[in-house]
């Protein structure tokens, strides 16, 4: 295993150690479906990421990426946003992660590997499309959740002066393949872990 598919296997433990220690219901189902959302996304499981039981009927996202920032609206827009992003992979580290009644707050280490053609299209200036680059800059993550711990949105704010690349040997490289297989492996010991529709809440019948 190199350094990257490890960084894939640790990305959630900072989000695990806030959920041990958070007691809050709603709290909780925000921060589980916030931690099976990054599994679903990393295995390519968008569909099931836009499910009436873990997104609402119309999010909102603001993504701030690279040179081009966007707003995408409702379920069909976040499907193509989602698959757009092209061969490349996607992980988070060094968060510092917090959640509320309105959601989840994390500033965090974005992190891209991939081919320098795939960068310089999100925006990165790397130097040479032909070659590969572990691309990084730190980003602020606010995702509204409903009352019933729904995502409403992803706002993504990048840190642009934080910014860095280093080109990769293919050696050392992974495929996004890999890393799908590493998520959905990672997202069948969550669901083992916390069994059937652990991330489902109604507050109705939290509150009754």
């Amino acid at each position: 295993m190199n350094r990257f598919e490890q960084a894939v296997y640790d990305c959630m433990k900072p989000t695990e150690a806030l959920l041990e220690q958070t007691t809050n219901p709603l709290h909780r189902k925000i921060l589980l479906n916030f931690w099976r959302h990054v599994h679903l996304e990393g295995a390519g499981l968008y569909d099931q990421i836009c499910s009436d039981d873990m997104m609402v009927a119309n999010p909102v996202y603001r993504v701030t990426w690279g040179a081009n920032p966007a707003v995408i609206e409702g379920r069909d827009g976040v499907m193509t946003f989602y698959n757009s992003v092209g061969d490349v992979v996607l992980w988070n580290s060094d968060d510092r992660i917090a959640v509320a009644d309105w959601g989840v707050a994390d500033e965090l280490t974005f992190n891209l590997l991939g081919l320098g053609a795939i960068m310089q299209a999100i925006g990165y200036p790397v130097p040479d499309a032909d070659k590969f680059y572990h691309v990084q800059s730190r980003q602020a993550f606010i995702w509204p959740y409903d009352k019933n711990a729904k995502l409403a949105g992803e706002h993504l704010y990048e840190d642009k002066t934080s910014l860095t690349w280093e080109e990769v040997d293919e050696a050392e490289l992974t495929t996004a393949k890999r890393v799908q297989e590493i998520q959905k492996e990672l997202l069948a010991r969550l669901h083992a872990r916390f069994g059937e529709n652990f991330w489902v809440y109604e507050a109705e019948a939290a509150t009754a």
